[in-house]
């Protein structure tokens, strides 16, 4: 067992993540992790301009430092330099060239994860602790294992950004629906999610639908809610006020992607459309933490307040970018998922919520 790191009381903190939304959001566990080890710690985070707002009102991070999300090498050489030293300890949450890069100019003691070739040798060499990259993990046990390799207690909890009030939140009961996803391939049918609104709002339930800013998810928004007994919050909430609006829902439903994620953390009932994706690495963490792993497929599935649902082909989970191989592919395993399965999916929720 490696023995706790040696660097203080009162050290800085960084903790690397250039990664997506949702990687960000399961990096949270690393960081509570190093907040409970040592509490009297300056945290900071480096992570992409567009995805620091999943961190905010983090409490166990106190400052949030950004990058372009394709910096040029001035930039990145600019940030390096303004890194450079400052940390009694820095942490990448990947093996890639840059995150590692930063983390050994910025800490006095250093640890990333290394895959195990040249370039994982020579990165070795540079840091002071490094944990091999283990295939078929999920990505917060990935977080964990580099808690066991500073010699600190677990902590397996996502923090949600603090919830926001904003003006026109729904009153009484209400469904969340997030049906747009960042790739084509993650979708399910626009039929499906349409007669599940209507089931819902059949049941009395406020129907209450989420999306991202983006002018083609608007699009696509648009044709799948024309005439649908939805409430459309899309482009409208930040990440804080979307956290609140989670929080209060009697369940959410989306695909596999960064809200999904967070609705999960809130402790919302949660039910989640899995195609390709294979739940053991990607699935949503249940609030409680995860006390035994999903399996590759399934029917529905049930960990704490996450229901996971799949229409499961022989392939499933492929985790491939659809049939066609391509972000902008058709899934067959998703468009085969029928309304009636999820729909049964969200009473288990319901009830379990009750």
């Amino acid at each position: 067992m490696t023995g706790r790191i040696e660097i203080g009381e009162r050290p800085r903190i960084l903790v690397i993540a250039l990664r997506r939304l949702g990687d960000v959001l399961l990096t949270t566990p690393l960081i509570r992790s190093l907040r409970r080890a040592w509490p009297q710690a300056r945290i900071e985070a480096l992570v992409f301009a567009d995805t620091a707002g999943i961190l905010a009102g983090n409490p166990d991070v106190d400052a949030v430092l950004t990058m372009p999300s394709r910096p040029s090498v001035p930039q990145s050489l600019a940030l390096g330099a303004r890194l450079l030293r400052r940390y009694d300890l820095a942490i990448s949450t990947q093996s890639g060239d840059r995150p590692t890069g930063f983390a050994v100019a910025a800490g006095r003691a250093t640890l990333a994860p290394v895959e195990q070739r040249l370039s994982g040798i020579l990165k070795r060499a540079l840091l002071t602790r490094s944990v091999p990259v283990q295939r078929g993990l999920h990505r917060v046990e990935e977080m964990l294992r580099l808690a066991d390799a500073l010699g600190i207690a677990r902590v397996a909890e996502l923090v949600p950004p603090k919830p926001e009030p904003f003006e026109g939140a729904p009153a009484g009961g209400y469904a969340v629906i997030h049906a747009a996803p960042m790739f084509r391939y993650k979708q399910w049918t626009k039929e499906g999610w349409r007669a599940l609104a209507g089931k819902l709002a059949a049941d009395g339930l406020t129907v209450v639908a989420t999306g991202g800013p983006a002018e083609d998810e608007r699009r696509y928004l648009d044709d799948l809610w024309a005439g649908a007994p939805v409430t459309r919050f899309d482009g409208r909430l930040s990440w804080a006020q979307l956290t609140g609006l989670l929080a209060g829902a009697k369940v959410f439903i989306g695909p596999d992607t960064s809200v999904t994620h967070l609705a999960a953390a809130t402790g919302c009932p949660t039910v989640a459309l899995f195609g390709p994706t294979d739940p053991r690495l990607w699935a949503p963490w249940p609030a409680g933490g995860l006390e035994s792993p999903f399996e590759a497929a399934g029917t529905i599935q049930q960990r704490g307040n996450v229901f996971l649902v799949q229409h499961a082909f022989p392939c499933t989970p492929c985790q491939l970018e659809g049939c066609e191989r391509r972000l902008t592919s058709y899934s067959a395993c998703l468009d085969a998922l029928g309304v009636e399965r999820v729909a049964e999916a969200v009473m288990r929720a319901l009830i379990a919520r009750r």
